[in-house]
């Protein structure tokens, strides 16, 4: 059984591993937000407080992943469908699954680690598994995800239904679909609710 990590960093991003607590954790495709662009935001932000730094900076990776930037191989179906289906792969044995969107260049989750399965550990099999499987299809080697995810552990029920609400409009945000429901890369269109 691994115990949780708590608050930890691997050199870019803080994340927080409580254990049995749902987090929302947003992933992206390794050219899908340039370095220099990346570089350029952390000057920017560096002048800011932490807390209004964190902030600022998960809003501009939200704004910029939904322009869909990149070779953004998550528009192939079947890359979306190899995606989607590693995310539910587990559900109900190594975690519980309350929400997911897989959009062309980047994916969400709100999920709930069950005891023994460390945040990091789920997020990295599933890009691990879902890389190996893209490349192969794509007849590429090389890096396909960005190597940190940005999570965010759910703090109350309010919290919760709103991470679920961005999860699943996330599609019609970005002009993909008019409706939830017709994303068929998501919860919403599964009708899957928690």
């Amino acid at each position: 059984m691994q115990e949780p990590k708590g608050w930890h960093s691997r050199g870019y991003l803080p994340h927080f591993d409580g254990g049995a607590i749902p987090q929302a954790v947003t992933f992206h495709l390794d050219d899908s937000i340039p370095v220099a662009v990346r570089e350029r935001w952390a000057e920017e932000l560096a002048l800011l407080p932490t807390d209004a730094a964190e902030m600022e900076r998960r809003r501009r990776i939200e704004e910029y992943l939904d322009r869909g930037e990149g070779d953004a191989w998550l528009r192939l179906p079947a890359i979306a469908d190899i995606v989607q289906e590693a995310l539910l792969h587990f559900d109900g044995e190594r975690y519980l699954m309350h929400g997911w969107s897989v959009m062309p260049n980047h994916g969400h989750t709100l999920f709930t680690p069950l005891e023994g399965y460390a945040l990091d550990r789920i997020v990295h099999s599933w890009k691990s598994y879902t890389a190996h499987e893209a490349n192969k299809i794509l007849g590429r080697t090389g890096r396909f995800w960005f190597v940190e995810s940005h999570d965010r552990y759910i703090r109350n029920e309010a919290h919760f239904a709103n991470a679920l609400a961005y999860i699943e409009n996330n599609p019609v945000k970005a002009g993909l679909c008019t409706r939830p429901e017709d994303w068929p890369w998501s919860s919403a269109f599964c009708g899957r609710r928690s």
